[in-house]
């Protein structure tokens, strides 16, 4: 453990860490301001003999190191939608820097004892994003009496590239580095080292999933909150080997760590875009013919290591560790890929039949049994609704169901303004509300528009706050009749709606 410095120089805390002593500032003043600390490493740079590798404990320094500006992020390609801002929930995209493997800290008081500690793990489909994107800045969450952590990891062919001769699962190992570097030093910032809540999105959601699963993670951390994600978005050992064979062929190099270490980050993201890009795209469906990125995620965790050590079926998480779970999904989640890009209006029944069977062999039956071919609604509106199903809701209801320990579930309803409305409640729009960041995702490209209601915000994070604190809600547990809070400007709590066969 560190001893908390609370030492200060006007508005510039400095507290010292395990590796040596940061500065930050003060947001808001010096009374009752928000100590924020940016880009302090919890892992070496991953570069030379240390790509592909395991993160490593970051050398110390002397002096005090500047935490006041933002830092570099992991090497990635910007991702963009037609007509809609998505950086304040991915990033600014790639800043240049070997130092990146870094973690930003959000702390009402330095120098208090025991403040709940909540440790965010962004998204991006795996292959981008930043813990320093504006919509999850964690003022608010620091305001509302909790230690608010956000982090990097590699992402991409970097992160999640199971290359012979390196590590496999990068990108959790270096997930778990960060929290490890958060408990050893939670107490620097007035947190409390034995409640820690892992919180992700999307991707960062699927990771944390994933980790209440791993033994190399279990009884790192207390509670979990899964944000549109789940412990199914993962690929067999094997599969995810064609990739990688796929990727160092793009690269024109031999197959192994040693010679994708010769390949620069550019070169990389460059061979990476062209073995993502149909017909270029290896077949990554598994024995049974099922594809868990559904066409949309690419580079995943593999199972079949000592980090996640099953198979592709499901399993508990390790004995005598069961975390409280808050889970729970946007109403329309896949309406942010399909809206934008006009998919859901050109597509046809035999287009949207044959989108899905790239992912699985029954594709026919189950746009059938959401609608396909019944008046009244479009091929793209019954392919939005079963990939929404498929991809997010009904994996977390499992995940739900068979979590050991107390669960609570969530159904975000608020439809995002853009695009005519047609987004709905789209993947991502729930962030700035939990953040309390709406101005940052508002304006006319903006996911919540320029009138997005406050009280929703306000509710949500201080559930949020509540249950990193005490771990419980004040909704009911979840049950197998999908009991869940329904979040709208008039939340409540009863039945999560689901479209038909959402277990298929």
């Amino acid at each position: 453990m560190t001893t908390p410095d609370t030492t200060s120089t006007g508005q510039n805390p400095v507290v010292t860490t395990s590796s040596g002593r940061v500065r930050g500032e003060l947001i808001g003043g010096m009374t009752g301001g928000i100590a924020r600390f940016r880009a302090i490493p919890y892992a070496a740079p991953p570069v030379g003999v240390l790509r592909f590798a395991p993160p490593t404990r970051p050398s110390s320094w002397d002096g005090v190191r500047d935490a006041r500006l933002p830092g570099a992020t992991a090497p990635q390609v910007h991702r963009g939608l037609p007509g809609v801002d998505l950086s304040p929930v991915t990033g600014p995209g790639w800043r240049r820097g070997e130092d990146y493997l870094t973690l930003d800290v959000w702390s009402p008081d330095i120098s208090a004892r025991g403040l709940p500690v909540i440790v965010f793990v962004h998204g991006g489909a795996f292959v981008a994003g930043t813990g320093s994107a504006a919509g999850t800045d964690g003022t608010s969450f620091a305001r509302a009496g909790a230690v608010l952590v956000t982090i990097n990891y590699r992402v991409g062919a970097e992160g999640f590239l199971p290359v012979p001769g390196g590590a496999t699962n990068i990108g959790l190992r270096d997930q778990i580095a960060a929290v490890e570097w958060v408990r050893d030093n939670a107490e620097a910032f007035g947190g409390d080292p034995h409640n820690i809540t892992l919180f992700g999105h999307s991707a960062g959601a699927a990771s944390v999933a994933c980790l209440l699963r791993s033994p190399l993670a279990a009884g790192l951390f207390n509670r979990a909150i899964v944000h549109s994600g789940n412990d199914e978005t993962t690929r067999p050992l094997a599969v995810g080997q064609r990739l990688s064979a796929a990727v160092a062929d793009a690269s024109g190099v031999e197959n192994t760590a040693e010679a994708l270490r010769g390949v620069s980050s550019e070169q990389l993201l460059k061979a990476q875009a062209f073995v993502t890009t149909r017909p270029t795209r290896p077949d990554l469906r598994d024995s049974e013919g099922f594809d868990p990125g559904y066409g949309l995620v690419t580079f995943l965790p593999i199972t079949g290591d000592d980090v996640l050590p099953w198979d592709t079926s499901p399993s508990t998480a390790p004995a005598e560790w069961a975390p409280e779970l808050l889970i729970g999904t946007c109403h329309d989640e896949i309406n942010i890929y399909l809206v934008p890009t006009g998919v859901v209006d050109s597509v046809g029944e035999q287009q949207a039949i044959g989108m899905l069977q790239a992912s699985r062999p029954d594709a026919k039956s189950v746009l059938t049994a959401y609608g396909l071919g019944e008046p009244g609604i479009s091929p793209g509106m019954v392919l939005a609704r079963a990939l929404t199903d498929l991809v997010f809701r009904s994996p977390a209801h499992r995940l739900a169901r068979r979590h050991p320990g107390p669960t609570y579930s969530f159904d975000f309803r608020w439809p995002s303004p853009l695009h005519r409305g047609r987004l709905g409640a789209c993947h991502g729009i729930e962030l700035p509300f939990v953040f309390n960041t709406l101005a940052a995702a508002g304006g006319p490209t903006g996911l919540v528009g320029d009138t997005p209601p406050t009280q929703i915000s306000a509710v949500m994070q201080q559930a949020w706050v509540d249950f990193a604190a005490y771990g419980k809600t004040k909704w009911p547990e979840y049950r197998p009749d999908h009991q869940v809070l329904r979040i709208e400007e008039h939340s409540s709590v009863g039945t999560g709606e689901s479209a038909p066969h959402a277990d298929t």
